[in-house]
């Protein structure tokens, strides 16, 4: 394997348009999801294009590094709000060096590693270091380099979006890109947004200490999130951040203390840091796609098949560039079919979207899947609704929970869960049993009746949930 950088390439080939492009049996643009390059392309000659860090943005910047620092949080609030357990524990301090190096110290070596695993690992694989555009049908300029293959598979993500704020672009800020590695944990830190994002650092520099203030478009945080889960997180996130709800900055200005100033109608804000986190927008523009044919929807993502094949014939997309979710494993999924459809175009297969859950790892964390009672409402569906406090089972009582619930939407004809919504711990995992019955056809009764559900676990909210919508 090689890795080149266009920095120092052949000065033969310096002007691009002067030169015959460089062939290869694959190019694959971006190395999160792109990077899962299956044993059974050993013998294709492979090009690997990236522009950023090294494994994308799960890895260096998203979900990862972001479920490190969200954990000492849980310990943080635990220890806070232990008095109604009969336990009589105090919070002192986070140690925020020692965190952030823990985390980065795992994390930066496992993509150095694999960055150079893929520059010397094999001999079919050449690494590029660069921002790929195209020129012309299958034909793409890498810096002053310019390379051509017969398949093509997209996959460079997305990136944080910058709302449209008098003086923000100017004004001293962080994106989820950077925010986890500052030097020191800020006494105040403003955020901007309402999304999983925002709630997660909410949560994180909350447990940590920091006094948050978040700024928020809409009446409430987690806004595409069922209502009765949105309604309650809100309500809860209320008692440990101070909520500016319906509420952007006019204007954003750094102050000449060094601190940043956020201008409301009648009141101006001033934080130590400010984190700007109102979701993702698809990297597409970089790739000057329009040059390539590729057509992209009205959301600038790249328009996709099931099969994960653009309107051009030979190129593939995956990942935020081409899906709404913005989730890993929605890529991964994504990038397992779309690797076996370039190799084997007599045995195509498609991604299943059925039931493609989410979890938001906050406090309270927070899991999905499926439809929320305003779709069904939009769609004009008859469902039934079971729903189960995590107070109302005896894990619940071990908790002494009295806001966590589970929620699940069945419909009133098939019995089958048409959507499932869970706030509170370990949700994340909880949702799973819901999550296979509608990917595999199971109907709520089957799931409540013909399955053990371990007493006293936690699961039993499921199981009652799934009950109470059978009633």
């Amino acid at each position: 394997m090689t890795t080149t950088d266009p920095a120092q390439s052949d000065p033969a080939q310096s002007d691009p348009a002067q030169s015959d492009p460089e062939r290869f049996d694959l190019i694959i643009i971006g190395s999160g999801s792109g990077n899962s390059i299956p044993d059974y392309f050993d013998g294709w000659k492979i090009a690997l294009v990236e522009r950023d860090v090294f494994g994308g943005t799960c890895l260096n910047r998203g979900c990862i590094p972001s479920k490190m620092f969200v954990m000492p949080a849980d310990v943080a609030e635990s220890a806070k709000h232990s008095d109604h357990l009969g336990v009589r524990a105090t919070f002192h301090e986070v140690d925020w060096p020692q965190i952030r190096n823990r985390v980065f110290g795992l994390i930066d070596p496992i993509a150095a590693g694999g960055r150079e695993y893929r520059a010397s690992g094999t001999d079919n694989l050449t690494l590029i270091q660069g921002t790929a555009r195209f020129v012309a049908d299958k034909l793409l300029d890498v810096g002053d380099r310019r390379i051509t293959a017969d398949k093509i598979l997209l996959a460079v993500g997305s990136r944080p979006n910058m709302p449209d704020i008098a003086g923000l672009v100017d004004a001293r800020h962080h994106t989820s890109d950077s925010i986890m590695r500052l030097e020191q944990l800020p006494r105040r830190l403003g955020i901007i947004g309402g999304g999983f994002i925002a709630v997660e650092m909410g949560h994180v520099f909350a447990g940590y200490g920091s006094q948050v203030t978040m700024f928020n478009r809409s009446d409430c945080l987690l806004s595409a999130h069922d209502l009765d889960i949105s309604d309650r997180f809100t309500q809860i996130f209320a008692k440990r951040v101070d909520l500016r709800l319906g509420q952007l900055p006019r204007l954003v200005e750094n102050s000449d203390r060094g601190s940043v100033l956020l201008h409301l109608e009648n009141e101006v804000i001033e934080v130590d840091e400010l984190l700007v986190a109102t979701g993702r927008v698809p990297n597409t523009d970089l790739l000057g796609v329009e040059a390539g044919g590729v057509a992209t929807n009205k959301k600038h993502r790249i328009a996709v098949d099931l099969q994960m094949r653009t309107c051009v014939d030979g190129v593939w997309a995956i990942g935020d560039v081409a899906n709404d979710f913005q989730l890993k494993h929605v890529a991964n999924a994504e990038a397992k079919v779309a690797f076996w459809n370039i190799a084997h175009p007599d045995d195509v297969r498609e991604v299943d979207y059925r039931a493609v859950p989410s979890a938001v790892f906050s406090g309270p964390q927070v899991a999905s899947v499926g439809k929320t009672e305003v779709d069904l409402h939009r769609e004009g569906v008859q469902y039934r609704i079971g729903r189960r406090d995590f107070g109302g089972t005896a894990y619940g009582w071990a908790l002494d929970d009295s806001t966590s619930f589970a929620k699940v939407l069945v419909d009133a004809e098939t019995d089958l869960i048409l959507g499932a919504h869970i706030i509170g711990p370990q949700a994340a995992s909880l949702i799973q049993p819901l999550i296979q019955g509608m990917q595999f056809g199971q109907t709520a009764s089957e799931l409540a009746s013909e399955v053990f559900y371990i007493h006293p676990a936690l699961t039993e909210v499921v199981e009652n949930a799934l009950i109470d919508a059978a009633d």
